[in-house]
């Protein structure tokens, strides 16, 4: 099955945390929170303007990102959980040292 988000919505997979902190203590997954950063999976076409003009997202497919504690919906889709979401609700895009060195 294949999902296509419509409009400015995104399909997000949360990154997993890892289960210990810096000093070696696990954390139980009954303490963990749920991580604030995912990678976009799939990415709507975008908004329309007043006018009616397409005005395409800034993020896409790939893009890791972060956002807020409570953002999207959660959803289940062929047994793995996903986040759908609006693009207002990324606070921004991580990007990894090999990314920002291309783009100098």
């Amino acid at each position: 099955m294949k999902f296509r988000p419509l409009h400015d919505r995104l399909l997000v997979r949360r990154v997993e945390e890892d289960t210990k902190t810096a000093g070696g203590i696990i954390i139980p997954d009954t303490a963990k929170e749920k991580p604030m950063e995912g990678v976009v999976v799939e990415a709507g076409p975008g908004s329309r303007d007043d006018r009616g003009k397409l005005v395409p997202l800034d993020v896409k497919a790939g893009d890791r990102i972060l956002f807020g504690k409570w953002s999207g919906t959660e959803v289940k889709i062929e047994g793995e959980d996903y986040l759908i979401m609006n693009e207002s609700d990324v606070m921004g895009v991580v990007e990894t040292s090999t990314s920002a060195k291309k783009a100098a």
